[in-house]
């Protein structure tokens, strides 16, 4: 916890990297006139493209006098600060806020609000370009800059996104039971067996979970990675019409979880109609190992580092549609994507190879994944063998996968018993 006294000793000694001072201006309690909502956006986001850092809103950045903020207008000022990180800042920028109280030069106690803005996975966009903080100030980035924090930020980097430490976590976030699946015996320390798996990672001398650690380890990823859960939506017919909505459900647990629960709403939701002539005789609509080897390969595939992008399952009348966010990983494209694996997120691929067992007869798997990469094959060959139709995989503006697997056609059960 940093002291007062280090707070004050940090502003005489001015701006730098990673400090920037900002005095605020207000129209009334209820209306910041200043700093500029662009402006403000434009330092968050070159702190977040840099190596973070913090602003301490309330303190002249030119004389470095505490001026301080009405107490009755700090609500107001942390809405407006709230406000401009989500919808000023592309993708919205996660912040911490402290409210302490700091000496003016009389002595009298002013309430400042200091904004902690810790190194970002993404890439953010703010108002006015794309900034980097650089010494005291904000740069914008030149093309050559800028493709370059893309490619350290995104699965082309050599440390790949999923094995990336995620800012402010720990270890002990991580829930005790999730993490004893990935411990063996006589293979080392606690600590010492999760890093060698990349499910933690070191940042500035700290131990923090990595993107993987969050997805495998936690109860609910979503608290650290928004966007990292399963939306699943049942239609009775066979348009995305909220009208003809049967079931909905998001299923935001771990990655593993994630799989079961969505695998487990389309086998409820599934048409299974029965014939009683010979025998009992069901004819499900999908083939439930080409739906497990499509679900296992969104969660293990997508691009956990697009901000917004949610796995959507629908389910029609007479197809399944699964959209994954991301473009295709490492120049692939759909024609080549039938016929080699290159995944994008190798850690969790790895882990769910060595570590998830598949206890469910019929999917034709021992763990989750196959390390051969046959995912692919069976969902076509599964899918076509029971509804006569290929299923279709379609690149949608670069922006995500779309898999649409069709249902078979249903056998009339009228007069079945």
């Amino acid at each position: 916890m940093t002291t007062v006294n280090e707070w004050l000793q940090r502003i005489r000694l001015g701006e730098d990297s990673t400090l920037e001072l900002k005095r605020v201006v207000m129209r009334s309690e209820t209306k910041v006139d200043g700093p500029h909502p662009d402006g403000l956006a434009d330092e968050l986001a070159a702190m977040g493209n840099a190596q973070g850092g913090t602003l301490i809103l309330g303190v002249d950045d030119k004389t470095k006098q505490v001026l301080g903020i009405a107490y009755p207008a700090l609500d107001t000022v942390e809405k407006w600060l709230a406000e401009i990180c989500q919808a000023l800042i592309k993708p919205a920028l996660d912040v911490a806020t402290q409210h302490i109280e700091l000496p003016d030069e009389t002595g009298q106690l002013q309430p400042v609000i200091v904004v902690t803005v810790p190194r970002s996975l993404m890439v953010h966009k703010s108002p006015n370009g794309y900034f980097k903080r650089v010494a005291h100030a904000k740069r914008e980035m030149a093309p050559d800059v800028l493709a370059r924090l893309f490619q350290q930020r995104s699965q082309s980097r050599l440390i790949r996104f999923d094995e990336q430490a995620v800012p402010g976590s720990s270890v002990d976030l991580a829930d005790p039971l999730l993490i004893q699946s990935f411990l063996r015996d006589g293979e080392g320390a606690a600590d010492i067996q999760l890093h060698r798996l990349h499910l933690t990672a070191n940042e500035d001398g700290f131990q923090r979970l990595s993107v993987a650690g969050i997805l495998l380890c936690t109860v609910k990823p979503t608290r650290w990675l928004a966007s990292a859960y399963v939306q699943a939506v049942a239609y009775s017919g066979a348009n995305n019409d909220p009208n003809d909505q049967l079931d909905a459900k998001d299923f935001d647990g771990p990655l593993d979880r994630q799989i079961w629960d969505a695998f487990n709403f389309v086998r409820l939701n599934m048409k299974v109609p029965a014939l009683k002539e010979l025998g009992r005789a069901d004819y499900p609509q999908y083939s439930l190992r080409a739906v497990f080897e499509a679900l296992v390969n969104a969660v293990a595939h997508r691009d956990y580092s697009v901000s917004g992008g949610r796995i959507r399952l629908h389910l029609f009348r007479d197809r399944l549609e699964l959209y994954s966010p991301g473009t295709l990983p490492n120049s692939m494209t759909v024609e080549a994507m039938q016929v080699m694996s290159m995944p994008r997120n190798e850690v969790i691929s790895s882990l769910f190879a060595r570590y998830f067992p598949v206890r469910e007869d019929g999917l034709g798997r021992e763990f989750l994944m196959d390390r051969r990469g046959s995912g692919v094959d069976v969902i076509m060959a599964e899918s076509e063998r029971l509804s006569g139709k290929r299923p279709v995989y379609e690149n949608i503006a670069d922006m995500e996968l779309r898999l649409t697997i069709y249902a078979a056609e249903l056998p009339n059960t009228e007069g079945t018993a």
